[in-house]
C-alpha cells in the first residue's frame, strides 16, 4: 500500500482554504497535517474538506496558532494534549494513529528573540515533547513527527548560515534541542532522501521579495522512525503554492511510504 503524507502551516486556513483544497485534489495525500490554522472549530471549514473527500480532526484557538490532521479514513485514535498541558495552553500539538501510524503534529513555539520568556518555552517543548514519546512509544516502531517545527537544523537550512547564527530559528540552544528529540529515534526523512540539497519550506513576509530571492528557511519537517524511514520512498517540497496569490509564507513537505513493506517487515 502506498501512503501519501504531508504537512502545511497554512497560516490561517479560512485565508488559504482555496490554496489547501487544490492542493488535496491535486496530490491526494492519505493524511495532511496542517499548523497555524488560527481557528476554534466551530469555524473551521469541516464541510469543504468532507466534500474533498477527508476527515478533520483539530485542536483550534481564536486568531492564533491551532492544528488539524485531515485524514482519508478515520483515525483510530486521538489524542489532543501532552501529558501535563494545561487546558489553557496554546493549540499546538495533537496526534492521531492513522493507517496503523502514529501522526504526531506539532506548532512548535517560534521563541521571538533569545532573550525573550518564550524562547525558554521553545525549548522546554521540545523537551516535553521527547519526554511524552519516550514515555508512550518505542523508536521501533511506527511514528511520523511533522509540522511547523521553526528549527533550522543544519547551515545549509538558512538562506545565510552566518548571519543567521544565533538568531532564533538557528540558534544552537535550538538545534541541540532538536538533536535531544531525534535522539530518541527519528531520522529528518527529507535529508535521508536529499542530503546535499538545499532546500527551504519557508520565505518570509518581511523579506522583500524574499521567495523570488530565495531568501528561506527550512522549518518544517517531517521526522520518522526506522520502520518508516526504510518503507519511505520519497520525501519532498512542493513550492509551487508558496508562488500563489495571497499564500501561507510556509510551503507543503510531503512523503510517500510504502506500508505493505513495513507490514511485511522486510
Amino acid at each position: 500500500m502506498e501512503w501519501k503524507f504531508a504537512t502545511f502551516n497554512v497560516n490561517g486556513i479560512r485565508a488559504r482554504l482555496p490554496i489547501v483544497l487544490q492542493w488535496l485534489k491535486d496530490h491526494e495525500p492519505h493524511v495532511l497535517c496542517m499548523q497555524e490554522i488560527k481557528s476554534q472549530e466551530k469555524n473551521f471549514p469541516l464541510a469543504a474538506f468532507q466534500e474533498a473527500g477527508y476527515v478533520v480532526s483539530l485542536r483550534g484557538q481564536k486568531s492564533f496558532n491551532g492544528v488539524a490532521i485531515a485524514c482519508r479514513t478515520q483515525p483510530e485514535e486521538i489524542l489532543y494534549r501532552l501529558d501535563g498541558e494545561d487546558s489553557e495552553e496554546e493549540a499546538r500539538f495533537m496526534a492521531a494513529k492513522v493507517d496503523g501510524v502514529w501522526v504526531v503534529n506539532t506548532y512548535v513555539p517560534q521563541g521571538r528573540s533569545p532573550d525573550h520568556p518564550a524562547f525558554q518555552f521553545k525549548l522546554a517543548f521540545l523537551a516535553r515533547l521527547k519526554r511524552w514519546l519516550q514515555e508512550k512509544f518505542q523508536p521501533d516502531s511506527p511514528l511520523v513527527w511533522a509540522g511547523d517545527i521553526n528549527v533550522a537544523p543544519a547551515a545549509m537550512d538558512v538562506f545565510d548560515p552566518q548571519r543567521m547564527e544565533g538568531e532564533v530559528g538557528f540558534h544552537p540552544d535550538e538545534r541541540t534541542a532538536l538533536e535531544h528529540v531525534k535522539a530518541w529515534g527519528l531520522v529528518d526523512l527529507y535529508r535521508k532522501h536529499h542530503p546535499f540539497e538545499k532546500q527551504f519550506t519557508f520565505w518570509d513576509y518581511r523579506l522583500p521579495m524574499s521567495f523570488k530571492r530565495n531568501l528561506g528557511w527550512r522549518l518544517d519537517h517531517i521526522w520518522v522512525t526506522a520502520p518508516l524511514a526504510k518503507a519511505s520512498v520519497d520525501c519532498s517540497v512542493d513550492t509551487q503554492p508558496r508562488g500563489l496569490d495571497k499564500p501561507s509564507d510556509h510551503t507543503p513537505v510531503w512523503a510517500v511510504f510504502n506500508l505493505s513493506h513495513l507490514r511485511s517487515g522486510e
